[in-house]
């Protein structure tokens, strides 16, 4: 991370508003001048994007267990990106709802992944990551 130590701001008259002002006319324009001082700046590596998408299905799977679980209906707009809070689901709709996923897709979703579900996104992408997990 870049660390800035010094910076300074100092403002000086241009040389030829000086020279074109009267003795008089005390009006200079001024141009500003910034300049910073870095120390321990280390070189950034590249930007890697990746977007791991879950199965369609999967996603369809997450979705209709939370529509059940929320007693949602049918013509309620619920996507990937939907969080579970949209839907009106409080801390124990979304341990229920994670139980439940805990039985249909036979995973079990420790404390820690469980808290970080937030969208439906989430919870498939999660399922996707325990079902390829070899069995320890």
């Amino acid at each position: 991370m870049a660390s800035i130590v010094r910076s300074s701001v100092s403002f000086k008259a241009s040389p030829h508003s000086l020279l074109n002002s009267s003795l008089t006319n005390k009006s200079y324009a001024v141009m500003p001048s910034v300049s910073f001082w870095r120390t321990n700046v280390p070189r950034m590596p590249a930007l890697r994007v990746t977007c791991a998408a879950a199965k369609p299905d999967t996603v369809e799977k997450v979705i209709g267990i939370v529509k059940s679980q929320l007693a949602l209906k049918e013509d309620v707009a619920v996507s990937a990106e939907t969080k579970f809070v949209d839907l009106g689901a409080d801390s124990l709709d979304t341990v229920e709802i994670v139980m439940q996923l805990e039985e249909q897709f036979g995973i079990s979703v420790h404390e820690e992944n469980a808290q970080a579900i937030a969208t439906i996104h989430d919870a498939a992408e999660l399922i996707e990551k325990l079902t390829n997990e070899p069995a320890a």
